[in-house]
């Protein structure tokens, strides 16, 4: 399930995770968990960026985690999303 503003805009995507042990947060015996697709326009230069601020990778296409272990994949931005100007 995707939550988006449009059919054209980025969204927060959920699905379904078979024999998920559901956090226990606050405690921490089961920690939180979230994954981030974050849209760039340039994958390799931005996975160097990622790996210059403290991230590593992970098996996959573009997977990496941040520096406390979670991970995020850097997708290629569509043609319909608008570009990101660093401000």
């Amino acid at each position: 399930m995707v939550v988006a503003a449009s059919t054209t805009t980025s969204g927060l995507a959920f699905q379904r995770a078979p024999g998920l042990t559901a956090p226990t947060w606050p405690d921490p015996a089961v920690p939180q968990q979230l994954h981030l697709d974050v849209m760039v326009d340039d994958q390799e230069a931005a996975g160097r960026a990622v790996l210059a601020l403290g991230a590593r990778r992970l098996p996959g296409d573009h997977v990496y985690a941040d520096p406390a272990g979670h991970p995020f994949c850097l997708i290629r931005r569509p043609g319909w999303a608008p570009p990101v100007h660093p401000g």
